[in-house]
């Protein structure tokens, strides 16, 4: 039971790196539809409150974020061109071309895969999702992707989610899946909500090429101090430490996806 009240409460699998920078975006729509809220871990789940009094739900914040129309900034760039998340969040998404911050060392798509036509088709999956189902538990929904208009037409995910990840490499699987154009479970609400919390949040890097760390508090920080914590640079927060790969999942090595992370205390 936390100790102290929060308005959304979400399960999270901190071992998928997906979900943890979901965890991230949750937070970032909170603060910015609610003009400031507070996030925090408990054991196996994600936490926040708003800090105004209102009585928003972690249901208000996923239909926000799958009704608003994102936007293509870039005509010319279909694949990596930033996108802009207009009123009520006015968020503009360009981490994956930033290099100073690391932020471009965590791009997983690549080749044909266009950046706006994911995010969007992982939108209308959630608002396809039965709402009979228990809201906290909607990183463990996973279903094939299309897009809105064109029903017939398959959207393959990011692969931020780590469970997606795992089934795409032929280490993993004895084939790629990929390869041989398989359409398989993704998971929309940890594919659009990690795209945008890795906009403020970022794991650290580390001294292994694609290796990062990324770390979790336990106590409730706004979405400004956020990217402090999960970076493991705050004291006295309740810390524990995951670190991943975002390793390739074609022979090519152009495609990426995030893998399954290890405690850092439990490593050898």
């Amino acid at each position: 039971m936390s100790t102290y009240k929060a308005n959304c409460v979400v399960s999270v699998d901190l071992a998928n790196p997906g979900q943890f920078f979901a965890c991230c975006g949750l937070l970032e729509l909170a603060h910015r539809l609610w003009q400031g809220a507070e996030g925090w871990f408990e054991d196996r789940e994600f936490l926040i409150r708003d800090i105004n009094g209102k009585s928003g739900t972690l249901d208000d914040l996923v239909r926000a974020a799958t009704a608003v129309d994102l936007q293509q900034v870039d005509s010319q760039d279909d694949f990596s061109s930033p996108i802009q998340v207009p009123t009520p969040f006015n968020l503009r998404l360009d981490w994956w071309n930033d290099e100073q911050c690391g932020g471009k060392r965590l791009k997983v798509w690549a080749g044909s895969m266009r950046n706006v036509r994911i995010a969007r088709g992982m939108q209308h999956a959630l608002r396809r999702r039965d709402q009979g189902e228990n809201v906290s538990s909607l990183f463990s929904h996973g279903t094939v992707v299309y897009e809105s208009d064109r029903p017939d037409q398959k959207v393959e995910p990011f692969y931020f989610d780590s469970r997606r990840g795992s089934c795409a490499r032929s280490i993993d699987t004895g084939f790629t899946p990929d390869t041989l154009e398989m359409t398989t479970v993704a998971y929309p609400a940890t594919e659009l909500l990690c795209l945008f919390g890795l906009q403020r949040c970022r794991p650290s890097i580390t001294e292994t090429d694609r290796v990062f760390e990324y770390f979790t508090w336990s106590v409730p920080l706004s979405c400004p101090i956020a990217p402090a914590a999960t970076s493991g640079l705050l004291e006295n927060v309740g810390t524990r430490g995951f670190r991943f790969e975002n390793g390739f999942r074609t022979g090519q090595k152009k495609h990426k996806c995030f893998l399954t992370s290890i405690a850092i205390g439990e490593m050898p």
